[in-house]
């Protein structure tokens, strides 16, 4: 009988914890821009495989942002599955993201992915806000055509 009780309060314990534990997930979860929801989320490589078709895709995706603009949090980049990055802007400079600490994090945004050429003085303005040295500022010579994402909205997960 004892042993019947003791695996039944263990029971009840194991189950009464896992109902009232907290969602932990969605509490790290910060939200910037417009609400967005992650349903039909994809990543990055289903995102460059969309763009061999199109010259602009609307899309959600999920990926791992490399840096933020350390000024004002005006723009991120987020890593590519070939080890390249996408400039993420968002739209209509109507919200911005943490100048720092989003290295390595994941995030979810909505928006459209597009091909641009971007000129000199914004690549070397982009490094600027990047903190780079003005040697490596110096290099920037040559205009780049490049993967960009104007994001609505954007959920990091902390």
């Amino acid at each position: 009988m004892n042993r019947i009780l003791s695996i039944l309060f263990v029971a009840l314990l194991v189950v009464g914890c896992s109902v009232n534990a907290p969602d932990v997930q969605a509490q790290n979860v910060k939200a910037y821009g417009a609400a967005i929801t992650t349903d039909n989320a994809i990543g990055t490589a289903d995102l460059l495989k969309s763009l061999t078709l199109a010259d602009s895709v609307a899309a959600t995706v999920k990926c791992e942002i490399i840096t933020s603009c350390t000024k004002k949090g005006c723009w991120m980049t987020v890593k590519l599955p070939d080890g390249g990055d996408m400039m993420v802007r968002f739209l209509d400079y109507g919200f911005f993201v943490p100048t720092q600490g989003l290295e390595g994090k994941q995030c979810v945004m909505k928006g459209w992915a597009t091909k641009e050429t971007v000129d000199v003085a914004t690549l070397r303005h982009y490094a600027e806000d990047a903190g780079k040295s003005k040697e490596e500022i110096a290099k920037i010579t040559e205009p780049e055509t490049n993967l960009m994402f104007l994001a609505e909205g954007v959920q990091i997960t902390f």
